[in-house]
């Protein structure tokens, strides 16, 4: 079963294999904080933390790197109409942030450098690629040269020759500056060339350099935070479709012009975010955020769930139609992984979930392999759910036998085997149910209590009191506790 990944740099699926046996170094383009993080960051955040949890779970040792643009003209602007600053409104939604991902259950990287905080490796890479005469400095800015570098366009398959000026597509185009009077296209040699390092203007932030004060371009930040943290080259370079060009197509041209090794071994890319079947933006007034997503009532379970259901490349539809059917397939995969805490103590497993732990011996050897076998075809998630839902439908099956008859249909150990494999498998997922403490005598009342009072039910059920039997009854009821009555005795279950 070897992992296949489909890679954008060779346009076909290729055998997973690490520059070192064992381990993985990734990164991940991260996000722009100049604004609450919306639906597209819900998808990628979602996506390459259940990347990195499953190549966990087949044994690699994964570094995990997401960065954060805290220097860009969007923050500046932000801060310009709140009269603030880059830095405070930088912090402000870098906070935001992570409140919001740990609502999603997003586990966090290994490390998040800021670009601000590598501006000693964005000045040493530039300072590198002008010595190797891949840059150039034009009055306080220093430029790329695109045409230095002859293997520009092999990400996203471009040709120089075939790009026009002003022309836009699915990437966005190069947003080529034609105005010759302009100051950019006049500093430039090539109006394909672009900028590294950008002179400081009146009241913005800077940085000295070699080449005065400025600050950084966007596409030199990633490449020197890549080089700074994970080395020359990478395992996997991760990011959203709209990334491939310019940003990444310009990173590759950046780091291999230097370094004369490859950036990454794998291209990934996550598909967009639609709503409703276009895109998603202000002007539309179709924007949503993830806090206002989940303060609407929206399970962050199910919102994951949602993001799973699709592959994990292509583009996704997000409707009030596929969150309801989202949130209806998070409650069977919850009754299953709550099945243990439910019912585990009735049907003979022991005193209590913590004698459960999962370890691979417990785990269902052939359901296990059918998961990682359809996962193994380029993280086919859809496929892997597939699975959970069968374990959770059966688990909830016999849920519902123990609370009418008493028993079970499958054998206890069998069941345990079942529980364990779904919570395994849903956790490589980041599908995770809330549990609630046991009660105990102070929060309701005991087994030990519970079984007393029908014992008195029964007492005064056989001396004919019924007055007396509805009592305790109604009693139990108020305490969150049902009883069902049968030939075979009197059954209860907490609700």
């Amino acid at each position: 079963m070897t992992l296949t990944l489909y890679n954008t740099l060779t346009r076909r699926q290729e055998p997973f294999e690490t520059l070192v046996a064992g381990k993985v170094k990734m990164y991940y383009c991260g996000v722009t904080v100049y604004d609450y993080c919306h639906l597209g960051h819900a998808r990628a955040c979602i996506v390459w933390d259940v990347i990195r949890r499953y190549l966990q779970f087949i044994g690699y040792e994964v570094r995990y790197i997401q960065n954060f643009t805290d220097i860009d003209d969007k923050i500046l602007n932000r801060a310009c109409v709140e009269h603030s600053s880059m830095e405070a409104v930088a912090d402000r939604f870098i906070k935001a942030y992570f409140e919001d991902m740990a609502r999603l259950g997003i586990k966090e990287a290994d490390e998040y450098p800021r670009a601000t905080h590598t501006m000693n490796g964005i000045q040493r890479l530039i300072h590198e690629l002008e010595n190797k005469g891949f840059a150039y400095p034009a009055d306080g800015d220093v430029y790329y040269a695109v045409r230095q570098f002859a293997e520009y366009g092999k990400l996203s398959g471009r040709k120089l020759e075939d790009m026009q000026a002003g022309k836009s597509d699915a990437y966005g185009g190069l947003r080529l500056r034609v105005n010759v009077e302009d100051p950019e296209y006049q500093k430039k040699k090539d109006p394909f060339d672009f900028a590294l390092w950008k002179a400081a203007k009146p009241g913005e932030p800077a940085w000295e350099s070699p080449w005065g004060a400025g600050r950084p371009g966007w596409h030199i930040e990633c490449s020197a935070m890549v080089r700074d943290r994970l080395g020359d080259t990478i395992d996997i370079h991760a990011g959203g479709a709209d990334l491939i060009f310019p940003h990444h197509e310009n990173e590759i041209a950046q780091s291999e012009a230097v370094t004369g090794k490859p950036l990454a071994r794998y291209w990934l890319h996550n598909g967009m975010v639609k709503v409703d079947g276009e895109k998603m933006s202000k002007s539309l007034g179709n924007f949503t955020t993830i806090r206002d997503l989940l303060d609407r009532g929206v399970d962050p379970m199910a919102v994951r769930l949602f993001v799973l259901t699709a592959q994990y490349r292509t583009p996704i539809d997000f409707t009030d139609e596929a969150i309801a059917a989202a949130t209806n397939g998070w409650h069977t995969i919850k009754e299953g992984l709550l099945f243990g805490y439910q019912y585990g103590k009735k049907i003979g497993w022991g005193v209590g979930s913590g004698e459960w732990g999962v370890g691979t011996a417990s785990l269902l050897p052939e359901t296990i392999e059918r998961f990682q076998e359809v996962v193994n075809n380029d993280f086919n998630f859809p496929g892997g759910l597939t699975v959970l839902f069968e374990l959770a439908k059966e688990l909830r099956r016999e849920g519902n036998i123990i609370v009418h008859e008493g028993k079970t249909e499958t054998s206890p150990d069998e069941l345990k085997h079942q529980w364990q494999t779904l919570v395994t498998l849903a956790g490589v997922l980041g599908l995770e149910a809330e549990i609630e403490a046991e009660p105990d005598k102070s929060n309701g009342l005991s087994d030990a209590e519970i079984e007393a009072k029908i014992q008195q039910r029964q007492e005064a059920r056989k001396a004919k009191n019924f007055a007396e039997s509805d009592r305790i009854r109604d009693e139990l009821q108020a305490e969150g506790i049902t009883l069902i009555d049968s030939r075979d005795g009197t059954r209860w279950h907490r609700n």
